[in-house]
């Protein structure tokens, strides 16, 4: 596909309002607009190094600029979002934050002090992602699908959710708890491990409460010594006294 500037520049605005999205759920699956990534790709192409300000980036990169108008509550302190990226009217950005291209943050949704939600990541609405979490990228191949965090799903701090991890709806993700798309998850509830999706993705249950957690190397030298690996745990699913642990959310918005 050939990109112009021109293309590009009505892409990253159309991006930025909403109307495209890098990835977009259809009868309850999530697919990727392969397309929309490559234009986003070809932006690095097409732009020169520019000084901004104490920085030096692509020009078809700049940071963005939000009005009242906007409806996105940008707390002063340094927070930053790239060009490409949408914010939702009613989401919140506490600093420092940063938002990065093609990512998709939706209504409600609070980005806390120190997050990272990498490119083209797809954020539902009213999700708290909490202090120092980073949400990863996923910007190649183009036709790989993003990072995505569905409505009503509150992630704790200083996590870490990469490689096209699918976290669903209401689900709750306790602090420091790292998921990939090689990361085994436990369900305790069960006593099974989730399987993966046909795309080789983890996918966090709707509901799910996750905890970090481990499991014991089964054979060789690590199991005689008693190694354990990292594994994140689901203990439980939502319910009423998850509820009221995370009712003061409302507060904050």
């Amino acid at each position: 596909m050939e990109v112009t500037l021109d293309k590009f520049n009505a892409v990253m605005d159309s991006l930025e309002k909403g109307e495209v999205r890098v990835a977009y759920r259809e009868d309850g699956v999530w697919k990727v607009n392969s397309w929309v990534k490559e234009v986003i790709l070809a932006g690095f192409r097409l732009g020169k190094l520019v000084q901004m300000g104490p920085f030096v980036d692509k020009d078809t990169f700049p940071q963005r600029r939000f009005s009242v108008e906007d409806g996105v509550r940008v707390v002063p302190g340094g927070s930053a979002v790239r060009r490409g990226a949408y914010m939702a009217p009613g989401s919140i950005i506490m600093p420092p934050a940063y938002v990065n291209a093609g990512a998709y943050v939706d209504s409600g949704t609070m980005v806390d002090s120190h997050v990272t939600i990498g490119s083209c990541a797809q954020v539902g609405k009213n999700v708290h992602v909490s202090a120092s979490t980073q949400i990863g990228g996923v910007l190649e191949p183009a036709g790989a699908l993003p990072t995505i965090i569905e409505d009503g799903a509150f992630i704790g701090g200083n996590c870490g959710i990469y490689e096209g991890t699918i976290v669903q709806e209401g689900a709750v993700i306790a602090s420091g708890v790292i998921i990939t798309s090689s990361t085994p998850l436990f369900d305790s509830t069960t006593g099974e491990f989730v399987g993966r999706n046909a795309d080789g993705r983890i996918v966090v249950p709707r509901g799910a409460v996750v905890v970090s957690g481990s499991k014991p190397v089964s054979k060789g030298p690590g199991a005689a010594a008693g190694v354990h690996l990292y594994c994140p745990v689901i203990v439980k699913y939502r319910d009423s006294k998850t509820e009221g642990s995370i009712h003061l959310e409302d507060l904050l918005r």
